[in-house]
């Protein structure tokens, strides 16, 4: 009999970093925790960063989980904006990889296809399915939703060859 893998989904944002945590076992998935991190939108960029780092850290610390899943940055009209996450998206991805954990990106689109069927959907359709997948989950707003999506997207594809591929080179 296998372990549960435990994986942690993080939404980047500067403002908001929605995570979710999900344990997979074969088919079966089980919520674990969800919430999301704040940063200060009056202090300077630079502490932003921080509390995004120390509230992340804190959750890897509290929960544990094997491996993370962060989604890829799409790039919008405002390049400053565009610029910003992009920075939390690396706070996103430093945390657990300073942990010790595989990252795997996926694209918003592929969660979507993921968790909804099609790579195209509104954060309503996101939630009603992250709820159908595990009925016991509870998540407060979109980030912390879109993460738990992003959980359930890597637990689909962390089998792929790639994946594995890449899990030996280590």
């Amino acid at each position: 009999m296998r372990d549960a893998i435990r994986i942690i989904g993080i939404d980047p944002g500067l403002r908001r970093t929605g995570w979710g945590i999900v344990e997979s076992l074969g088919n079966s998935l089980r919520f674990v925790a969800s919430g999301t991190v704040r940063s200060d939108d009056k202090a300077a960029l630079a502490s932003r960063l921080c509390q995004l780092h120390d509230g992340l850290a804190e959750i890897l610390h509290l929960h544990v989980p094997h491996e993370a899943a962060v989604e890829q940055t799409f790039v919008n009209k405002d390049a400053s904006a565009t610029l910003k996450l992009g920075q939390a998206r690396g706070i996103a991805m430093l945390v657990p990889a300073r942990a010790g954990l595989r990252v795997a990106e996926y694209a918003p689109n592929a969660v979507k296809k993921a968790v909804i069927g099609v790579g195209h959907g509104d954060k309503k359709q996101i939630h009603m399915m992250v709820r159908v997948l595990m009925p016991k989950a509870t998540f407060e707003g979109d980030d912390a939703a879109d993460a738990l999506a992003i959980a359930i997207c890597h637990a689909h594809h962390r089998q792929s060859v790639a994946y594995r591929v890449a899990a030996l080179a280590d």
